[in-house]
């Protein structure tokens, strides 16, 4: 009997939507847009200083973005195909891959490293901080436009 039960929860679990052919390729097509993105708004801004301006810029624009996005996207009804496409493409894919942790945990450590880590300490401050108060305020600017659009 417990084999059975076992099994069943292997088959699940083989059928899960995140093992998906189809929401495999959008998380990974919208991670490679996201990195295109990242990539071209770090050659844009400009470099040099000690806080890596680039990294702060695109990881709180992003928590902003996934905040924005899922207030969109929530609903008290099931999650549509739609809605978990935009969710997997566009919050995990190109947010994903627009936002850069590994840059972050890189430029916080060398920056820790020297001899005086106040720069450190404020980019993991304003990284951390900014993107909990980024991410509200994208969540509320989403709650916003519906709310207008309700009432228009």
């Amino acid at each position: 009997m417990q084999a059975t039960g076992h099994r069943g929860s292997r088959d699940r679990a083989l059928h899960a939507e995140h093992l998906r052919v189809g929401p495999l390729a959008l998380v990974a097509l919208g991670g490679a847009i996201g990195t295109g993105l990242r990539l071209a708004l770090t050659a844009v801004l400009p470099g040099g200083g000690p806080l890596p301006l680039a990294v702060i810029v695109i990881n709180l624009s992003g928590a902003f973005a996934l905040g924005w996005l899922l207030e969109a996207l929530r609903s008290p009804e099931p999650e549509s195909p739609t809605r978990m496409a935009a969710r997997l493409g566009i919050g995990t894919g190109v947010l994903g891959g627009y936002t850069t942790y590994s840059a972050f945990a890189v430029g916080t450590d060398g920056l820790l490293a020297m001899s005086d880590p106040v720069p450190g300490l404020l980019l993991s401050l304003a990284t951390v901080v900014g993107g909990i108060v980024a991410a509200w305020c994208g969540s509320r600017a989403a709650l916003l436009l519906r709310r207008r659009e309700r009432d228009a």
